[in-house]
C-alpha cells in the first residue's frame, strides 16, 4: 500500500511541476542547438588507403614468410606515417600554418586485422584541406619510406575524394539535442521534487491529514464573492425591515 501511495505522490508532483519540467527541457534543447549549430566549428573527415609490401613479388610465387614479415612491420609503418619526417614534408608541400605535433592530432592511422592495407584518416575544419592532407601524406610516405625502410612497393589503393556535398562528422546536432533533452528532463524532475520537498506549507486537506496524521471529518466550502454580496444585501434588508 505504501508503494502505491508513493507512486501516486510521484505522479502528483510531476503533474504539479509539469510546466517547470517542460521549460527546463526546452531550454536545454535550445542551448544545445545553439552551441552545436553556431558555436562549435564543424569538423570534416577524409580517408585514403595504401598497400605496403616489402618487395615486389610475382603473383604466382607469393611467399607466406614475406607476408608475415610485412604484417609484423605494419605498426612500424603506422608510426612512421605520423612522424615529423613525413608530416614536416606534408606541411611544407601544402604550406600549412601548423606544426607536426598539431597535425599529428588530426591524423588517425590504422590497419585491417592481418592485412597489409593501411588506412589514413584526417580530420580538418575544411573538407578540401582534409582531402589534400590525406592524399599528400600517402604520396610523401610512398616516397620517403624507400629511404627510411627500404620498401619499394607502396601502392595507393584509394585516394581521398572531395564529395559534392560534404557533411561534417562532428558535431552531431541531433544527438547533442537529444542528450540535452534527457539531461533537461532529469534536471527538471530533480528540481521539481526538491521544491516539493522544501515546500512545507499546507494547501489542501490532504496536506493537513499527512502532517497531523488525523483523518478529515469535514470541510468548509469556500463562498464565492457573488454569493457573499447577495448574502450581505439580504442581511441589510432584514435589518431595515426590523
Amino acid at each position: 500500500m505504501e508503494e502505491t501511495i508513493s507512486l501516486q505522490e510521484l505522479g502528483r508532483t510531476i503533474r504539479k511541476r509539469m510546466s517547470l519540467i517542460a521549460i527546463l527541457t526546452i531550454l536545454a534543447i535550445t542551448i544545445s542547438g545553439v552551441i552545436s549549430y553556431v558555436l562549435i566549428t564543424p569538423i570534416y573527415q577524409a580517408s585514403t588507403q595504401i598497400l605496403i609490401n616489402q618487395e615486389k613479388v610475382d603473383a604466382t610465387a607469393v611467399n607466406p614468410a614475406t607476408i608475415q614479415s610485412d604484417l609484423q612491420l605494419i605498426n612500424t609503418y603506422n608510426v612512421i606515417i605520423k612522424s615529423p619526417a613525413i608530416l614536416d614534408k606534408v606541411i611544407e608541400e601544402l604550406n600549412l600554418s601548423t606544426t607536426s605535433t598539431l597535425l599529428n592530432g588530426q591524423i588517425t592511422v590504422n590497419s585491417e586485422e592481418n592485412s597489409q592495407v593501411v588506412n589514413i584518416t584526417v580530420q580538418d575544419k575544411t573538407p578540401k584541406q582534409a582531402v589534400e592532407i590525406a592524399n599528400t601524406i600517402a604520396s610523401v610516405f610512398q616516397e620517403e619510406v624507400k629511404t627510411l625502410m627500404d620498401v619499394n612497393n607502396v601502392n595507393i589503393l584509394a585516394a581521398a575524394q572531395l564529395p559534392d556535398n560534404p557533411s561534417p562528422i562532428k558535431p552531431n546536432p541531433m544527438l547533442n539535442m537529444a542528450i540535452a533533452a534527457v539531461v533537461g528532463l532529469m534536471l527538471g524532475v530533480g528540481i521539481a521534487f526538491l521544491l516539493e520537498y522544501l515546500d512545507t506549507s499546507i494547501k489542501t486537506e490532504q496536506d493537513v491529514e499527512d502532517s497531523l496524521g488525523f483523518p478529515i471529518l469535514g470541510l468548509i466550502s469556500p463562498i464565492p464573492d457573488s454569493e457573499m454580496v447577495t448574502t450581505n444585501q439580504s442581511i441589510a434588508q432584514r435589518r431595515k425591515r426590523g
